[in-house]
């Protein structure tokens, strides 16, 4: 049956996430039998922590099983202040934190009790793949603010001086970042909350979800650290999925001002209430317990890393620097434009590249058009070392077979 309706205007400006759809096909094929190596989702490939399970199941067999507070237990949202205590040095109160179903629900709760038509949102370019749809839901205007390789894709304060404007709501600050694995050090951090304090009308929104997944030696640095006068602004967004390997368990949560969290959880309560339960008891076991395993796991990221960045720079007509934290690469392609495919397609576009690589060798990355800056694409490498170094030997194959301009290859 076909729904006898329009479908609202809102809609117009909003595209499935591309990193989705990239998945999509890649199971597709697997479902049919090609084995593909996944590289395109932002998902750690470690197990939940046994301790982090079992208090799941304790939960289930104490009957945690039904509502709770909207935003999230007590009990979590005690342990949240323990960990921006103990991690950030941050204070911040329980009426100060909501807890949703995952980051992408707690950010958007923002954005929607705050932004309206003509309302702009900056943030740095490339960019998570969600952060313009979610301006565009809210009819807001998303500004991508360009940043570059050789600055190690930080976003640079005189960039961001020059792109806030009257209409400026919001900035989105995401350290490490998804695409690039950029990483704001406490000196960029500096510069930026300069220009912030110089513009009182922006607020900020500090997505920290990889704050774990710093490889730099002066680790991690949210922007309340630096400038503690912001927080009047400033809500900081994080959650239990890249750094305890919950991304299923879907528990994200954020810190600010107490009239923020509350319109944001007269939101929650009428799109989805409470985050669940079981989830909320096995965060509180992320939050409060052993943490040793994280730098363990930090060390695996980094050695992948290493070896990622190694294999495809050897390849002809790539070029991928090196990220100072998550579990991305964002190799440039632009050597491979305009090459032709051994079937006599030309690849014109970051998109057309990716596609060769799924379609001849069966490796999915996921293009830079999506994130905003092309010619480039994104590794995940949140998978074992084996079939990292398969798929970079999978796409130098590729590209050895392609005809490039003023190449043997």
């Amino acid at each position: 049956m076909i729904i006898s309706t329009s479908f609202a205007e809102r809609l117009k400006n909003v595209k499935p996430s591309s990193t989705l759809s990239m998945t999509r096909k890649a199971l597709d094929m697997l479902a049919s039998g090609i084995d593909v190596i996944k590289l395109e989702a932002g998902e750690p490939d470690f197990p939940t922590p046994e301790h982090i399970c079992q208090a799941a199941v304790d939960a289930m067999k104490r009957g945690e099983t039904r509502y709770t507070s909207v935003d999230g237990t007590p009990q979590l949202k005690k342990a949240i202040l323990e960990k921006f205590q103990r991690e950030n040095g941050l204070s911040f109160e329980l009426s100060q934190i909501s807890v949703g179903s995952g980051g992408k629900q707690v950010i958007s709760n923002a954005l929607l009790a705050t932004v309206g038509r003509g309302d702009e949102v900056l943030f740095a370019a490339p960019y998570w793949v969600s952060y313009p749809d979610m301006v565009s839901f809210c009819e807001g205007t998303p500004i991508a603010i360009p940043t570059h390789a050789d600055q190690g894709y930080r976003l640079q304060a005189e960039a961001l001086e020059k792109a806030i404007t009257p209409r400026t709501k919001w900035i989105i600050l995401n350290s490490p970042s998804n695409p690039t694995g950029a990483v704001l050090t406490g000196s960029d951090l500096r510069a930026i909350a300069d220009v912030l304090l110089l513009h009182p009308h922006v607020n900020i929104l500090s997505d920290d979800i990889y704050e774990h997944l710093v490889y730099a030696p002066d680790g991690f640095t949210t922007i309340l650290q630096v400038e503690p006068s912001l927080a009047d602004r400033t809500i900081i967004v994080n959650g239990v999925s890249k750094s305890y390997n919950m991304t299923g368990w879907r528990i994200g949560y954020g810190a600010g001002p107490i009239s923020l969290i509350k319109k944001m959880c007269e939101i929650q309560s009428h799109l989805t209430s409470n985050p669940c339960s079981i989830s909320q008891a096995a965060a509180v076991a992320a939050l409060n317990g052993p943490q040793d395993f994280i730098a363990k796991q930090c060390a695996v990221f980094k050695d992948r890393r290493d070896r990622v960045v190694a294999e495809l720079n050897k390849i002809e007509g790539l070029t991928c620097p090196m990220p100072d934290g998550a579990f991305y690469v964002y190799p440039n392609c632009a050597g491979l434009i305009g090459a032709v495919t051994p079937e006599g397609k030309t690849l014109e576009t970051d998109q057309d590249v990716t596609t060769y690589f799924l379609d001849s060798e069966a490796v999915a990355v996921v293009h830079g058009a999506a994130f905003g800056l092309s010619p480039c694409f994104r590794i995940s490498y949140a998978a074992s070392m084996e079939s990292l170094m398969a798929a970079c030997e999978r796409i130098d194959r590729a590209v050895r077979c392609l005809k490039i301009a003023g190449s043997l290859a």
